[in-house]
């Protein structure tokens, strides 16, 4: 028997401005940039990274992680947008892939510490952190939107696991309840940013790159399985989850990394005391 919810959906809008509507899933996402930009600024300070350094690469990233979050979408529904060219832009509604925008910012990323001398591995070590609590963050936007969610479920169920009712009623979508899968993949990412930050106080035992590595395996493994709870994965040739393909490949490219450059006697290692490439650079000028 289907149990009706007390209580109306949440308002996915957060204010009107005339005749603009702001939802909420912008504001939780640009609450995720926020944080996560202001602690890399931090971070980066540390590590020898200028903040203009950090502002400028976002200046480059977002709109690029944006972009490429978009169009890796649309790519995967292409058989439903192609029929709805005008809705292609609407990021308001949903319909971003985490997955594409971390290709597009990574991109961004490679190529602007190339052309300012900032050591790459320095600098992914530096995001990942803020990286993953973004993401955390932003799930909560797709909570807002009644999306990224599971299969039916039972309210018994969400019951137990001790759920207050707020969140309980909002995942009352299509006439039934549902796997809150959101919430699942936004606490794994919260306690893998909690996993990363406490990598960086054992420098002597990771080397520069491995946070990021780490990062990449963490969220990967709880990427795949989450994925497989959904009901509205992306798929390729109707069969295969494209995000738990991607998973897979990146938990393994992520790995065999690791252990190549573990292996290499002139591996880098991390520090603290300014910038050699940068140093380097003005001596080749």
């Amino acid at each position: 028997m289907t149990l009706t919810p007390i209580l109306a959906a949440l308002n996915p809008i957060a204010i009107h401005l005339g005749p603009l509507a702001v939802h909420w899933y912008g504001v939780i996402i640009a609450t995720g940039v926020i944080i996560a930009v202001t602690l890399a600024v931090r971070e980066g300070q540390r590590r020898g990274i200028k903040p203009d350094d950090i502002y400028d690469m976002i200046l480059w990233a977002l709109p690029a992680a944006l972009i490429a979050a978009r169009l890796y979408y649309v790519v995967f529904q292409w058989g439903y947008y192609s029929q709805h060219p005008g809705e292609i832009i609407a990021i308001w509604d949903g319909g971003i892939a985490i997955y594409g925008s971390l290709i597009g910012a990574g991109l961004v990323v490679f190529f602007f510490c190339r052309s300012r001398f900032i050591p790459v591995w320095l600098m992914l070590d530096v995001a990942a952190p803020t990286v993953i609590l973004g993401q955390a963050i932003g799930r909560w936007g797709n909570f807002m939107n009644q999306e990224a969610f599971g299969r039916i479920t039972s309210l018994s169920f969400l019951q137990g696991l001790h759920l207050p009712g707020w969140i309980i009623n909002q995942m009352f979508i299509n006439g039934a309840y549902r796997q809150p899968t959101y919430l699942y993949e936004s606490m794994w990412d919260l306690m893998g940013f909690v996993v990363l930050m406490s990598l960086r106080h054992y420098p002597q035992l990771f080397k520069q790159g491995e946070v990021f590595l780490s990062y990449v395996m963490w969220y990967s493994l709880g990427r795949f399985f989450i994925e497989g709870m959904r009901t509205d994965s992306l798929m390729l040739l109707g069969v295969i989850r494209v995000s738990q393909l991607l998973s897979v490949v990146l938990f393994i490219g992520a790995l065999i990394i690791w252990i190549y450059r573990r292996r290499q006697t002139q591996a880098p290692t991390d520090y603290l005391d300014g910038n050699p490439f940068r140093e380097r650079a003005k001596l080749s000028n």
